[in-house]
């Protein structure tokens, strides 16, 4: 009898078991492909910057050159045409951060470019990168330039503006939003320490909120056409 009611007990037991099993291997198997998805954006973002960087290395820049440097919101404008000067030189890579940049100045700094137009850091922050050290690596590139191509006229151009309020795609850039607005304040102090002309951008692009304005996105991050006109135009009266 005490055998049967074991037996009994341990069939009305099982199921509950079963299914505790099947819930935590189900969490498994989602986290893993949560996983493996984030592996393969990641790979992806790699091969494209690969592509990039190794066409830049390829690709001469001259004396007489105007070099754009940048993330995607750089590697997003047709600068030559929007300029429409032919020595316009776009080195943005979607994805970008300060540091990585720091390892692909060598193609630039050998030809020794008239002006460049320098806008990075929003992908670091988007990480977790704090504004000091994000500035620490933006006094790094600047002081390449300032020792390795001495004639480079530089322009620092501030972070632009996020917008979180009306889209909802980047919100680990939405969520940086103040440190944005430190890393401006540092790198224009940066500026002045260095002699190097900073270019604020947030006047020609924000809200009366302060946030990027939605006519010139589409995403609260990157810029639409109209917003790359507003760009170019305020930065006529430096692109000679």
């Amino acid at each position: 009898r005490c055998a049967l009611l074991r037996a009994r007990k341990h069939r009305a037991t099982l199921p509950t078991r079963t299914l505790t099993f099947t819930r935590k291997t189900m969490k498994r198997l989602l986290l893993l492909t949560l996983l493996l998805l984030g592996a393969g954006r990641v790979l992806a973002q790699g091969e494209y910057y690969d592509q990039r960087r190794s066409l830049f290395e390829v690709l001469p820049i001259r004396s007489s050159d105007i070099v754009f440097l940048g993330n995607s919101i750089t590697d997003g404008g047709e600068w030559a045409e929007l300029f429409d000067n032919r020595h316009v030189r776009n080195r943005g890579i979607s994805g970008d951060q300060t540091g990585w940049m720091l390892g692909r100045l060598d193609p630039i700094l050998a030809g020794h470019p008239k002006r460049l137009f320098l806008m990075i850091g929003t992908n670091d922050l988007a990480v977790g990168i704090s504004p000091d050290e994000v500035v620490a690596n933006i006094a790094r590139i600047i002081e390449r330039f300032q020792t390795e191509s001495r004639w480079t006229r530089l322009f620092v151009q501030s972070i632009l503006p996020v917008n979180g309020r009306d889209f909802s795609k980047f919100k680990g850039h939405y969520a940086h939003a103040d440190a944005i607005v430190e890393t401006n304040r540092l790198l224009q102090a940066l500026c002045e320490e260095k002699g190097v002309t900073y270019i604020d951008l947030w006047p020609a692009l924000a809200n009366a909120d302060g946030l990027l304005d939605s006519r010139y996105t589409n995403d609260g991050l990157h810029l639409v056409g109209e917003g790359y006109l507003v760009w170019r135009d305020a930065l006529k009266p430096y692109v000679k």
